[in-house]
């Protein structure tokens, strides 16, 4: 007779899937299998990393950066961030503020490691991205989920903050440009935000990971530049995934005050040491080669901003679907409520059915919606909304 194997660990048991990868996946599957898959589901964009990127990677790894570097990040790159955040919004910082991490998912878990201990609360507005419950459940911390739906714009007001705050509350969770939902919050809003949090003592973990992915003349926030108060207790988390096309590459960054990057890079050099060395000084070329980097850029974002526009016209045209215009990311978020139908099993259907993935706003804390990326190309929009328009007609009628 054998032994009774052991249950796995509190934290393997109880952590969910990312229901967008598992979406994505299915969509490929389908694809792969020789399916016609209209797929509005991946959250990355459908452009290659700029050139001069890739080939500062490529003269690292033959000149030999191969070996290990220092657990915060390489100092050129650590020192160019530096620079950025001055340059764009003249918040001032040193080198020991700035940590590299594999993805800016795993900053933003670090960031709520090094500040929350087991039963703390953490404020999350949503719709959320998918891993901040995780990441605060992970922590051994407590979620505390706030909505915002489309009747605020997709945005946390100071007076849903005040509430949702008790004695346990230690960290809030910021989001914008937003994923999934596009919203971006204007400079007012957040200090207003931020207002309350520091009237509560409360750590910031800013998630600013879309700010250059905007339109419509709208400027991002860094929430750290708010004020001196705002800069002690802000965890900024940025990249170059989204901006750079460098989602594969696994570059995060973290801009936090002394006592806590300190903290994240001490975590850091338990968890996974440094971010492969030759990718950084691909990212090191995209900050500093400016010019190259900024005509990338530029392509990228049209492309964005006309299926944008296109997708959130053709989605409006549909009976019974209401849909925000977003002013940044690549993701529009349609309520489809009018339809009677849980928004998983719309999904589940509109696959089978139509072959259009899309991810249910369940997934991000926000029953009866979807999200769509416009991250794809102007022809599968076209199609996918199409066969859209069709499923939506067949529940009507």
């Amino acid at each position: 007779m054998s032994t009774p194997v052991a249950p796995l660990s509190t934290w393997a048991r109880n952590v969910s899937p990312s229901p967008t990868l598992a979406v994505d996946t299915k969509a490929k599957a389908l694809l792969a299998a020789g399916g016609d898959v209209c797929s509005f589901a991946a959250g990355e964009p459908d452009f290659d990393t700029p050139e001069h990127i890739k080939e500062a990677c490529i003269v690292a790894l033959k000149s030999g950066k191969t070996k290990y570097a220092p657990t915060p990040g390489i100092e050129p790159l650590r020192q160019a961030i530096v620079d950025r955040y001055d340059a764009e919004y003249g918040l001032k910082a040193t080198i020991g503020q700035v940590i590299v991490s594999p993805g800016g998912k795993f900053n933003c878990y670090l960031g709520v490691v090094a500040t929350c201990s087991p039963g703390d609360e953490v404020i999350v507005p949503a719709p959320f991205w998918v891993s901040y419950p995780e990441m605060v459940k992970l922590a051994g911390a407590v979620p505390k989920l706030v909505l915002a739906d489309d009747r605020t714009g997709f945005k946390l007001t100071p007076a849903q903050l005040e509430a949702a705050i008790t004695p346990k509350t230690k960290l809030l969770i910021l989001n914008s440009p937003s994923n999934p939902t596009g919203a971006v919050y204007t400079r007012a809003e957040l200090e207003a935000l931020v207002s309350v949090a520091v009237k509560h003592n409360l750590y910031i973990l800013s998630d600013e990971m879309y700010e250059h992915l905007v339109y419509d003349g709208v400027k991002p926030t860094c929430v750290a530049t708010l004020s001196p108060e705002a800069a002690a207790r802000t965890i900024t988390v940025a990249g170059f995934s989204k901006t750079y096309a460098m989602t594969g590459w696994r570059i995060g960054t973290t801009l936090a005050p002394l006592p806590i990057a300190k903290a994240i890079s001490e975590l850091q050099s338990q968890m996974s040491s440094n971010v492969t060395t030759f990718a950084q000084y691909g990212a090191l070329a995209a900050l500093k080669e400016k010019e190259k980097t900024a005509a990338a850029v530029k392509i990228m974002l049209a492309a964005f901003d006309r299926r944008r526009k296109s997708l959130h016209a053709q989605l409006n045209k549909i009976p019974g679907v209401k849909c925000l215009l977003a002013e940044g990311a690549f993701y529009l978020f349609p309520n489809i409520s009018s339809f009677g139908l849980k928004d998983v099993d719309f999904c589940n259907r509109l696959l089978d059915e139509e072959k259009v993935a899309a991810v249910p706003g369940s997934a991000f804390g926000a029953e009866g919606y979807l999200r769509l990326s416009y991250a794809t190309s102007d022809e599968i929009i076209a199609k996918g909304v199409s066969r859209l328009a069709k499923f939506c007609a067949g529940l009507q009628g």
